[in-house]
């Protein structure tokens, strides 16, 4: 079964605490389809509209979250470019409980354990509302994106991969 829901995560508690338009979905995780492209499948939403978000560390020792399209992959390059550090790698994956408070796959851009600078695709904004994890697997948010200014320190930057 997918679709809206009530549920409450910490991701979602904050933005009902600070008021902010949002619609939770679900879906089912027991096939252990959690990667991006296929919860957008799940919950027949466009992959260009479902984002991913991305835990990297800076050679500053500096955490930097990204957020970018499931249909597409981060360019280390702009990422580079968008924080200013001479080399950003993403962190190890056994790392990520302990910097960010979530697990692969349920990793939010809204509730981490300590907020890092995070940046989002400049392609969300061409979306009316954009989809990413809601802090647990299973659970996507969907809200403008601007909106996400109002309680975390974001940019929106070019930040895919291009193929061309």
């Amino acid at each position: 079964m997918s679709g809206k829901a009530k549920v409450k995560t910490n991701a979602v508690r904050i933005l009902d605490s600070h008021k902010i338009e949002h619609e939770v979905y679900t879906y089912d995780t027991k096939d252990g389809v959690i990667d991006g492209q296929g919860v957008a499948a799940k919950l027949n939403q466009n992959p260009k509209q479902v984002f991913k978000t991305l835990v990297t560390q800076g050679k500053s020792k500096e955490y930097y979250v990204f957020v970018v399209p499931v249909a597409g992959e981060l360019d280390l390059k702009k990422a580079e470019r968008a924080t200013g550090e001479k080399k950003i790698e993403m962190i190890p994956m056994k790392d990520l409980l302990k910097v960010s408070g979530y697990v692969h796959g349920g990793c939010s851009c809204i509730g981490m354990k300590k907020q890092f600078k995070t940046f989002i695709d400049e392609s969300a904004l061409d979306f009316d509302m954009f989809m990413f994890s809601g802090g647990k697997i299973g659970v996507q948010i969907k809200m403008k994106a601007e909106a996400l200014k109002d309680i975390i320190p974001v940019e929106f930057v070019d930040l895919k991969k291009n193929y061309d």
